[in-house]
């Protein structure tokens, strides 16, 4: 595929010679901008052949990913010859279609519903001269949703019924709305695509790639042992029935799980595939939006579109149910609507600052100068009336699980800064990872670029090569008078999570926005080919590279996905047995399962059942620390007893000694094994129990 195209839209493209004579006859000022652009791909190359990049580039999953952009092509291939589509919206289709096939049918039509109710309520407070209304309508809907719901998690009041009604009766009360913003929203993006066809093709294609993503059955082992826990306690109890004793996380800020387990209520099944799908959607016209606010021409504004898709890690996000996804979407939108001349910004933005709070503290902290920005930028068009309505909108939006949190343990931020708050479910310690304190510096994005694994659970080129390929663009940005309010904004919102910690997971969503900064004025600045050149090398460089992005990605997850259709059951086996475990206990069984190897605490998905030795359970953690060191199995078995666990997840390969004649002191046998894992029966009742958990 051609990645080059005309960034005149519909005055025809620049010939060669013109963008030649363009550069030739630059100022001394442009050939300086020109010489402190190309600094950026030489130490690039300087960095790929240091660090021997090549050796692990992960040449299979490449080739698989090509494979897919082609038999995507292939497919669209009828709808543009017959159709008469653009190529961008021909591929488009093809990618929404494989959605349901992988991630199931019912769990798209949950998403859809929710998303029409979503935006039937965003668009009653954001105005119609909002920039990509649809887009910005539709996060800040969600918002409200899940802000609400977050105060009723506890009562008992959470069944597919009630919301299906309560998400139908939203669409049908504003179906006019509707009708309206999304025909707008349709011309809007024909007309996108028109502006610039083969970048809007080039980028398509990224984020069609990215979704792959959201096929993959859930496997990451934070979903595991904490984010299907809220989901799961809707779908077995129909309320959230949080217990800081053994989740020290049940409290954490909740926004993210919420919506995650409203789609699962209405599919009765897992929809994290379709819920991160929609974020994924959203990404793309509002990451289009926040560069053409700074005054991105419409080719640059695809190629924005197209360098956030290729950002390695937007697929790990797209697997799993960490909240940088969903934080990266409303950022995106609060720039959008920071930098809009609609009077009446300010109720959206709090909506949308204080979602980012809702999905976790840090997300909160690192958009406050985006947040400054905003107040400044309309500070002629503040008014106290507003203000405070916005004030007291943003804390119904947010508050919820902070409120709760100090209620249930004295701690707001549960478990962080327990030093300061002294709940009783934890030590009067600050909690920390000591992994991930490397130290700041101005050499972060070289040492992100090329030694990732300090940085972030993945493997070299795990981030992508933006940062080092781009660092003349960036300065540049920075270094102009005309738009440096919003480049230093948006600069300190990629920082500002890596000062207290270099863990750049937090600084996912900040990245991402820096792309909208990282391509304006690069046609004028470099030609039209020499910017496509640069812009789709970067892209296709990162997109080589995404797999290293986490071990998800990194083996044969998708591979097995594509040829099973999305069966989760084929897949877990190869992963996550432990999944499999669960799913062949007994039916009606209640007992309390424990997992006893701490890096796979894959419970949470058994609701109260759930139990680990992690450190997310301090007293088992504890004790299990206690029996490790206890050759004689006495502890094991104390710990056991005491947990009341009726079953226990077991990996031979890891279990100690001390472990192993626990279980026998405890009359525990085995009772199932799948792949490396095995399940054993505590108990007397464990003889004879086998065939019964097959």
């Amino acid at each position: 595929m051609t990645t080059t195209t005309s960034l005149r839209g519909a005055d025809g493209d620049a010939s060669v010679s013109e963008d030649a004579c363009a550069i030739a006859a630059s100022s001394p000022r442009s050939l300086a901008a020109i010489a402190l652009i190309a600094s950026g791909p030489v130490a690039l190359a300087i960095g790929f052949v240091h660090a021997r990049m090549w050796q692990v580039l992960p040449w299979e999953r490449l080739v698989l990913t090509l494979v897919l952009a082609l038999t995507a092509s292939a497919i669209a291939w009828p709808l543009r010859r017959y159709a008469r589509l653009p190529w961008a919206l021909a591929l488009a289709l093809v990618w929404l279609a494989a959605l349901p096939l992988f991630a199931g049918p019912l769990p798209v039509l949950a998403v859809l519903l929710l998303a029409l109710a979503a935006l039937a309520l965003g668009t009653w407070l954001v105005p119609a001269g909002m920039p990509a209304r649809a887009a910005v309508a539709l996060c800040v809907g969600l918002v409200l949703i899940a802000g609400l719901a977050g105060w009723t998690l506890s009562w008992p009041v959470h069944s597919t019924p009630a919301w299906a009604v309560v998400l139908l009766a939203l669409v049908l009360l504003r179906r006019r709305s509707l009708v309206s913003t999304l025909g707008d929203a349709a011309r809007r993006l024909r007309e996108a695509v028109e502006q610039a066809p083969r970048w809007a093709t080039f980028a398509t294609t990224l984020f069609g790639l990215a979704s792959t993503a959201c096929w993959i059955p859930t496997m990451q082992v934070d979903d595991l042992a904490y984010h299907l826990g809220l989901p799961s306690h809707l779908l077995l109890y129909g309320h959230y029935r949080p217990d800081p004793a053994h989740q020290v996380w049940s409290f954490a800020p909740w926004l993210g799980d919420v919506l995650q387990a409203v789609a699962a209520l209405l599919a009765r099944e897992d929809a994290r595939g379709a819920v991160n799908a929609l974020w994924l959607a959203l990404i793309a016209p509002l990451s289009w939006t926040a560069s053409a606010a700074i005054g991105a021409k419409p080719a640059e504004r695809w190629a924005c579109a197209a360098l956030v898709a290729s950002f390695p890690p937007l697929v790990w996000m797209a697997a799993g149910m960490q909240t940088e996804l969903p934080a990266t979407v409303l950022l995106l939108a609060a720039m959008v609507v920071a930098t809009s001349r609609e009077p009446r910004w300010l109720l959206p933005a709090a909506v949308l600052f204080a979602g980012m709070a809702a999905l976790k503290t840090m997300h909160s902290f690192a958009a406050a100068p985006l947040a400054v920005y905003a107040l400044w930028h309309h500070r002629t068009r503040l008014d106290w009336k507003t203000a405070a309505a916005a004030c007291v909108l943003a804390l119904l939006v947010a508050a919820s699980s902070y409120v709760q949190a100090w209620w249930h343990t004295g701690n707001p931020l549960m478990p962080l800064f327990n030093n300061l708050f002294h709940s009783p479910y934890l030590p009067d310690e600050a909690y920390r990872d000591p992994r991930w304190f490397t130290g700041f510096s101005l050499a972060l994005p070289w040492l992100m670029s090329f030694d990732t694994p300090r940085y972030v659970e993945a493997f070299n080129g795990g981030l992508g090569f933006t940062l080092v390929a781009l660092a003349g663009v960036w300065l540049l940005a920075l270094a102009r008078r005309s738009g440096r309010g919003i480049a230093i904004a948006v600069t300190l919102v990629a920082w500002l999570p890596l000062v207290p910690m270099q863990y750049v997971r937090y600084a996912y969503p900040g990245l991402i926005l820096l792309s909208a900064l990282l391509v304006v004025r690069g046609e004028g600045t470099l030609g039209r080919r020499g910017f496509a050149w640069l812009l789709a090398g970067v892209c296709v460089l990162n997109l080589a590279f995404q797999a290293n992005s986490s071990w998800l990605h990194h083996s044969a997850a998708l591979k097995r996905t594509i040829r099973t259709l999305g069966d989760a059951e084929a897949i877990f086996p190869h992963y996550v047995p432990e999944r499999t475990l669960i799913g062949r206990l007994p039916r009606g069984d209640d007992g309390i399962v424990l997992a006893t190897e701490p890096g796979r605490a894959y419970i949470a998905e058994l609701g109260l059942r759930g139990r680990s030795v992690l450190d997310h359970d301090p007293e088992l953690s504890a004790a299990r620390m206690r029996a490790e060191a206890d050759p004689s199995g006495q502890q094991w078995r104390g710990l056991l007893q005491a947990s009341g666990a009726r079953w226990a997840l077991v990996v031979p390969a890891s279990a100690s000694p001390p472990l192993h004649k626990g279980l026998a002191l405890a009359g525990a046998q085995r009772v199932d094994a799948v792949g490396d894992a095995e399940l054993w029966r505590i108990g007397a009742e464990a003889i004879g129990t086998e065939a019964s958990t097959r």
